[in-house]
């Protein structure tokens, strides 16, 4: 049996699905992914140096076959003590195939490496954007580090042009993103079925 790439899917059994569902003929007018940005703050007690920041973008650039880009503090804060000019992180922004690559290589791969993983957490924004944290990059395979005090989280959020989280939440379903189930839909089945949590009350003898 043949793999199908992500790039195959998007375009054929995905959309397909979708026109379906969203009742959309027009296949330019189906929601679709516009980029995928990757960011890691740095701590400034934790994370300063040179060798540190040449590790998170050699890390980033391992894990997204990118170069990192650096970001730095637009004005002075004194209460996070930061000065104007101060590395506070590193980002990556992907698109087209680069893009595709990294969400097939994440659904894939990267997430079923997680322990005790039990699914995403499904909050979206309501502008066709969706976050997920990841606490230890090291989950990539691409990243491995044997030196514990080097390990460092990052962000990932996906643009979309859906309009509304339902049809967001819906686009990434059929992408493959695990979801977590909702604790609403839970609670709703447990109502229509008491008697699956109904205790049987224990006579003393």
């Amino acid at each position: 049996m043949s793999y199908t790439s992500f790039h195959d899917r998007l375009r054929g059994p995905i959309a397909t699905h979708l026109q379906k569902v969203l009742k959309i003929s027009n296949v330019h007018a189906l929601p679709r992914l516009e980029k995928v940005i990757l960011n890691v703050g740095i701590n400034k007690s934790k994370m300063e140096g040179k060798e540190m920041h040449e590790y998170i973008a050699e890390s980033l650039q391992k894990i997204t076959g990118q170069k990192a880009v650096f970001c730095r503090a637009r004005k002075a804060i004194s209460n996070f003590k930061t000065r104007k000019g101060l590395v506070v992180g590193a980002m990556v922004t992907l698109r087209g195939r680069k893009m595709e690559e990294f969400i097939d290589r994440l659904l894939s791969y990267v997430l079923p490496r997680v322990r005790d993983f039990r699914g995403l957490p499904s909050k979206c924004d309501g502008r066709g954007n969706y976050s997920l944290g990841i606490r230890d990059h090291t989950i990539f395979p691409e990243a491995t580090s044997t030196d514990i005090t080097k390990v460092f989280g990052l962000q990932i959020q996906l643009k979309t042009t859906a309009k509304t989280d339902n049809i967001t939440k819906l686009f990434l379903k059929e992408m493959g993103f695990p979801f977590r189930p909702d604790r609403r839909s839970e609670d709703a089945k447990k109502s229509e079925n008491p008697s699956q949590d109904a205790k049987i009350p224990v006579q003393n003898p």
